[in-house]
């Protein structure tokens, strides 16, 4: 809220950078000369890149993508970099992802990667472009308007992999600027192009690629001398190294245990077990084993750096061979640089010190390294345009209203146009059969008190649960500021659209009172869109806990049964009264110390009966059910309740 008053509509549009990574993707941009990583929709710099595909067209990016790999391992795609200009043919892709290809129907689909994720078809350009998306909308709610993006791609990147990356941002609505070498960036980001007659290497070990990199810095100008690397060798490996022994010590080592809810359980694992190596010198993970009970696997550093030593010395290949082909020996190197969360773990920094004869630089993240270089770029691509500065932007924020009255910003103030973004929202109430859209315009918390631009209906759709339905909400506003909202029903294709002129009628005087009124009322403002959403949130949770009693309620006691009522009853009245947040979280907050101890025993039936007389493959179909309730209270949302 705040963020978004402080935006001047009349400030240029601010350049970005991203580095688009195999386990990790980062927006940056140079805020006061200096790079800063931006804060994704999941509160971090990081964002997994990693998409998940739910039914009716529903797509999910991030961590709580990452959440479900384990409970629907076929609809989550994670890692897709490593395909990104591939063939279906290649040989790397066969080994790597045969199972998850969906066979092609004509000649031309037979060359693409094509993933099956149960609802649909998806290509890697289209995956790596819902995760720019979702860095895009970041970089929007805190920038305001975007002045263009430059992507990083690896070095050894050929034609096609850095078209299908130049694809996927323009996919994403990304004003594609330019696509940096990921060393490169690096050794802006270090501030190296300030330093002269400079012979630096750039280590660059991530989620799923490598590269190594000699650059020659001369006034300024990056010469690079050799590169080399391998698109297929990262962390991912080290963690099937450990997951190769999790299953043994679980009793799967047969192909035929292998169920893909099992194999993403135990990568999930590895890769813990990897990060606590990081620190500690020891790790133990308890593991379900097959057949029943569990097993505790114990894995200690020195066992690890034996694991991942045959991975090191294939880095280690390619890293001789670019000093070669540089014609340079170690000694003549002015320093290295460390790129990648790979580099993190203790034996790879020792092993660039072998391989370098010279420890290497980490005074910056070398998670953020690239992203703060690509940052670095793009400001000076800006600076050097004046194109840029040229642009029109929105004056106002454009949105439709939500459940609760609050506004949800599909295209923020200072968004350069043309422009167009779309959200998808969800039902509130079972058997709802249509959608009454709401666009406004303006900088306010509340409906009520932004501009009411159009209202709309689509009706028809199918009576479904509350959850169920998918509503798709595009704005697009053209070079003469004219937009177009369209609204469009996922599972049945109705589909509605409305022309409005969102600034009809304003002159720069009202414009700037609207402004001038958010910033006045904005704490009050922020309250009541608080006490809105805590509303619909208790909402939700009576919804769900009384369906809950549906089902499950054997498995209270009196006592508690009379409990779960009494905070039942104390949300409802709280729900229906309060003019605090504070009153209603109080509600929410007994409501769920009243069913905790319960939820926990609806989990425990749950499992007992999947795990009974069944097998392994089962297992990640009963473990998604004891999870029903928080997944509804996740998905069971309002008009509209935003899809992240």
């Amino acid at each position: 809220m705040v963020l978004l008053d402080i935006f001047d509509p009349k400030a240029p549009p601010k350049p970005i950078g991203i580095d688009l990574g195999t386990t990790n993707s980062i927006v940056a941009h140079v805020r006061d000369e200096r790079p800063v990583a931006l804060t994704t929709c999941d509160g971090s710099a990081l964002l997994p890149s990693v998409v998940y595909y739910g039914d009716h067209g529903s797509v999910i990016v991030g961590a709580s993508a990452k959440a479900y790999a384990s409970l629907h391992p076929e609809r989550t795609l994670a890692s897709v970099k490593r395909f990104m200009g591939r063939g279906a043919d290649d040989p790397e892709t066969q080994r790597l992802a045969a199972h998850r290809l969906a066979p092609p129907s004509t000649p031309d689909e037979a060359r693409v990667v094509r993933f099956d994720v149960g609802s649909r078809v998806v290509t890697p350009v289209e995956v790596s472009a819902e995760i720019l998306k979702s860095l895009k909308q970041s970089a929007q709610d805190q920038l305001g308007a975007l002045g263009g993006a430059v992507i990083t791609v690896p070095a050894y990147f050929d034609d096609a992999q850095r078209q299908a990356t130049r694809d996927a941002g323009r996919l994403a609505g990304l004003e594609v600027l330019r696509l940096l070498n990921e060393p490169t960036a690096a050794a802006l980001a270090y501030g190296l192009d300030k330093k002269q007659d400079g012979l630096f290497a750039v280590y660059d070990l991530g989620g799923g690629t490598f590269d190594v990199t000699l650059l020659r810095l001369e006034d300024g100008v990056f010469q690079v001398k050799s590169t080399g690397g391998d698109s297929a060798l990262g962390g991912d490996d080290m963690d099937r190294r450990i997951a190769e022994e999790m299953l043994a010590a679980m009793g799967a080592s047969e192909a035929a245990a292998r169920t893909p809810e099992l194999v993403a359980l135990v990568l999930d694992a590895a890769r813990r077990a990897k990060h606590g190596l990081t620190e500690a010198l020891e790790v133990a993970v308890e593991l379900p084993k097959r057949g029943g009970g569990t097993v505790v696997y114990d894995l200690r550093r020195p066992h690890f750096d034996e694991l991942i030593e045959p991975l090191l010395e294939r880095t280690g290949r390619a890293c001789r061979r670019a000093m070669r082909d540089a014609e340079v020996e170690p000694a003549a190197l002015d320093g290295v640089i460390l790129v990648g969360g790979s580099t993190r773990v203790p034996r790879v920094r020792s092993f660039v010190e072998e391989t370098f004869g010279r420890e290497p630089l980490a005074d910056i993240d070398p998670d953020l390294v690239v992203a703060y270089g690509a940052a670095v770029q793009a400001q000076l691509l800006a600076e050097s345009s004046d194109e840029v500065l040229l642009l029109d932007v929105l004056p106002l924020s454009l949105g439709v209203e939500t459940m609760g009255g609050g506004v949800d910003k599909v295209l923020p103030r200072n968004t350069t146009i043309p422009a167009g973004a779309r959200s998808t929202f969800t039902t509130y109430a079972d058997n709802q059969t249509g959608f009454e859209i709401h666009v406004v315009q303006g900088e306010r918390e509340l409906a009520k008190d932004c501009r009411s631009l159009a209202r709309f209906t689509l009706a028809g759709i199918p009576p479904l649960p509350a959850g169920m339905a998918r509503l798709e909400i595009t704005f697009h506003v053209d070079e003469n500021n004219l937009l177009k909202v369209e609204a469009s029903e996922l599972t049945t294709g109705l589909r509605q659209a409305i022309d409005v002129r969102p600034s009809y009628g304003l002159t720069d005087e009202q414009v700037e009172t609207m402004l001038l009124d958010a910033l006045d009322h904005g704490e009050e403002d922020f309250e009541a869109r608080r006490l809105a959403d805590a509303k619909v949130e208790g909402s939700r949770m009576l919804l769900a806990t009384r369906k809950a009693l549906a089902a499950d309620a054997d498995l209270l006691d009196p006592a508690e049964r009379a409990r779960v009522e009494q905070a039942l009853g104390a949300l409802e009245r709280a729900i229906d009264g309060a003019e605090r947040v504070a009153s209603v979280q109080l509600g929410i907050d007994g409501l769920d110390a009243a069913t905790h101890e319960w939820s926990g025993r609806r989990m425990d039936r749950a499992i007992q009966s999947a795990i009974a007389g069944k097998s392994v493959e089962a297992i990640g179909e009963s473990v998604a059910h004891a999870r029903g309730v928080e997944a509804h209270l996740i998905e069971h949302g309002a008009l509209p309740q935003k899809e992240t």
